[in-house]
């Protein structure tokens, strides 16, 4: 059976057609992702419509199927209570699960993005938008998270126009509000950034990048505020920063710029190791799948540039290819460690007595003893 055919036969599953005499008087169904009038609903949850089986498809893939039972009850009209107790518990509940519909559909948005699945992001982060909006109002500062993973997602697509529109909602609202933390505001200018880098202007997307530009130094300001100069969440602005210099053709700063990022990491996931003890099945949730999608996508961009520079640096090598080989032990997928691991010796064995050698190759051991079952606890 081609790949095609099990697409639509597991749609015909998923949806049935909308009985149009089953609706409210004057109420009609929206799709889910288009807000045109629908024809299908979900056959599981009964609760979410869709125009066609192919937007149907795009938000199984995208979101849905994490959250389809969960919109059950927030989708369900309110049931008849008689004391104001009784509705004004059933409210804080629905209230409570639409918060945790927020953080489940920008998560799974955020690590589709870092996977570079530009398209398959949109739903959930779509539906990240519409229930922030929901809860909050339609010109809360907590919106913002959503617009910036529309603007990413729309980057990413070369959508540039609906990109600008959603980074402009976003900057408004973060400019009418004093008070919104560091955390929004060094998102904000990452995707400007990522914007501006986009559409070649490249020196208005360092200015976005890096607060304080010198000879000496770049400094990502607010990321470095909330989390500090040296911690994993600061890398990203680093790492967006070098592939700005690359395109200007800046190489020395880039590499010195990737060798932040890769040191970085490269210390964290040492400390993560060495709390690893040879009986446990789980770890520390020290980093959730975002930020190991993030990661992951960061170390090999940056192994992948270095491996075809003509200026191949051994060392670095190793230090990105070592970082690969930890991160993917500590998320569960041992083979990956060793391939990565691999490298890493076949790295730091041109370079006399280098230091990571080691340690490499006693990860390498680990990695082969080690079945497919350890995974971050969450």
């Amino acid at each position: 059976m081609s790949s095609t055919t099990r697409s639509k036969s597991h749609v015909s599953v998923l949806t049935s057609a909308i009985n149009p005499l089953a609706n409210p008087r004057g109420a009609k169904k929206l799709c889910e992702l288009c807000q045109n009038l629908a024809y299908l609903q979900c056959t599981k949850c009964r609760v979410t419509f869709y125009c066609d089986t192919e937007h149907q498809q795009a938000d199984w893939v995208g979101i849905h199927e994490k959250i389809c039972q969960l919109l059950i009850p927030i989708r369900t009209a309110m049931p008849f209570h008689s004391l104001q107790a009784d509705r004004d518990h059933h409210r804080a509940q629905i209230l409570h699960r639409q918060e945790e519909l927020i953080e489940i559909s920008r998560a799974v948005a955020q690590k589709k993005l870092f996977e570079g699945k530009y398209q398959e992001s949109l739903p959930a982060a779509q539906l990240s938008l519409r229930c922030a909006m929901d809860v909050y109002g339609p010109s809360a500062v907590q919106l913002v998270p959503a617009y910036l993973l529309l603007a990413e997602a729309n980057v990413g697509l070369g959508s540039l126009s609906q990109a600008e529109g959603y980074l402009s909602q976003a900057e408004w609202t973060v400019m009418k509000t004093p008070e919104c933390s560091h955390t929004v505001r060094h998102q904000l200018h990452r995707n400007l950034g990522r914007l501006y880098t986009a559409t070649e202007n490249l020196e208005g997307a360092l200015l976005h990048f890096a607060n304080d530009v010198s000879v000496k130094a770049y400094q990502v300001y607010y990321a470095s505020e909330e989390y500090g100069l040296d911690n994993i969440v600061t890398c990203g602005g680093y790492f967006l920063m070098a592939n700005v210099f690359i395109k200007q053709e800046k190489m020395d700063i880039a590499s010195s710029l990737y060798t932040e990022v890769a040191s970085t990491w490269h210390s964290h996931l040492t400390k993560l190791l060495e709390k690893h003890t040879p009986g446990s099945m789980t770890l520390e949730h020290s980093f959730d799948e975002a930020q190991q999608a993030e990661a992951d996508q960061m170390l090999r961009a940056m192994l992948k540039v270095q491996e075809s520079s003509p200026k191949q640096a051994a060392a670095q090598n190793t230090l990105v290819a070592h970082s690969l080989a930890m991160l993917w032990f500590l998320g569960g997928s041992p083979d990956k460690a060793l391939e990565f691991g691999r490298k890493a010796l076949q790295s730091s064995q041109l370079v006399p007595d280098h230091s990571l050698t080691e340690p490499i190759q006693g990860l390498l051991q680990l990695a082969a003893e080690r079945g497919p079952h350890l995974t971050i606890a969450s």
